[in-house]
């Protein structure tokens, strides 16, 4: 099996049990490949949990979940040094937290303080963690999927921009359409007769995580013109100098992309192309893949937010502005 049939083998193991809901599998998908985390944002019971269950499953790799809560520590995450004997001495052994896992779902990461948010993004960004002075590195395999939910606010310590600018993509999940909700009303009741959720696709073929590897080494292959290359950045820096656009943008907008922004524009383009089957980036994958990259990496306006004007708004009017290459 090839790495292109491997995702795909991936891609219909998870849609085989997550229905309704292809934008997050691809999105997910597109992290995967992409070597980052993602932020999915949706009211509860919108199969986020099972989605990550259910990669990790077609992974067969180790899925951790991470329940964040006001009282939870840092060292409840990354783990700490335990007091052992050992030939009569006592030593200090590492214990590793939930975070030493491939899959990573951490629910509702808004609900913990920011020193335990820290440690969380610590692992993600620098893919190790440091305890009591010795450095532990994570798995080869390490993928986070934060969670949050939009409308429950009290006692949540919502991330800040700089911890936000981390996660390669926010991904908004929405309702499904009614067919997919009665398909979805189908396979609960058959699981019901079963040995639980996600019974009937557990039985499927699971793909080797080294094709995951080899899939992200023939991404970097993916070729990128310089006028896409020009292209993205222009995208990028229509965020940070709207006013060199147009006024309505520049009124819209308060602070911008960061490079990071562009990075995961440039990373999350070459993923899109390699799904589609093409060896170059084109437009197209760049417009399928911005609004994730950079909706969490925009400050809007006082009077933008006053006016009820989303992220994804206005990124739809940046579209619009900046000429496609020719």
């Amino acid at each position: 099996m090839n790495a292109r049939v491997a995702i795909t083998a991936l891609q219909s193991h998870m849609e085989a049990s997550i229905i309704g809901q292809r934008e997050l599998i691809r999105h997910m998908i597109i992290g995967l490949l992409a070597n980052g985390h993602l932020l999915l944002e949706s009211l509860p019971g919108m199969a986020k949990t099972r989605a990550v269950k259910s990669m990790a499953r077609g992974l067969d790799a180790q899925m951790r979940r991470i329940q964040f809560t006001p009282d939870l520590l840092p060292s409840d995450i990354t783990g700490t040094e335990v007091l052992h004997q050992h030939d009569g001495q006592n030593v200090f052994q590492f214990q590793p937290g939930p975070i030493f896992g491939n899959v990573i779902l951490a629910d509702e990461i808004n609900r913990a303080p920011a020193k335990v948010q820290a440690a969380l993004l610590e692992a993600m960004e620098e893919r190790q963690i440091t305890v009591a002075g010795a450095t532990h590195p994570m798995p080869d395999l390490f993928i986070v999927l934060a969670t949050q939910n939009p409308i429950e606010q009290e006692g949540t310590y919502p991330l800040p921009e700089a911890q936000l600018d981390r996660f390669l993509m926010k991904v908004l999940i929405d309702y499904p359409d009614k067919e997919s909700e009665i398909d979805v009303l189908k396979l609960v009741r058959g699981e019901e007769v079963s040995s639980g959720p996600g019974a009937a696709a557990a039985t499927e073929q699971r793909i080797d995580p080294a094709q995951v590897f080899e899939a992200r080494k023939q991404v970097h292959d993916i070729h990128v013109a310089p006028a896409i290359e020009q292209y993205v950045m222009a995208l990028v820096d229509a965020t940070r100098h709207p006013d060199r656009f147009d006024k309505t943008l520049a009124g819209w907008i308060q602070v911008g992309a960061s490079p990071r922004g562009g990075i995961a524009l440039d990373r999350t383009s070459r993923v899109n192309a390699w799904l589609e089957g093409r060896a170059h980036v084109t437009p197209d994958d760049v417009r399928a893949v911005v609004h994730g990259v950079l909706r969490h990496r925009l400050i809007l306006s006082y009077d933008a937010s006053a006016e009820g004007i989303r992220a994804d708004q206005v990124i739809d009017r940046i579209l619009e502005l900046v000429a496609l290459p020719a």
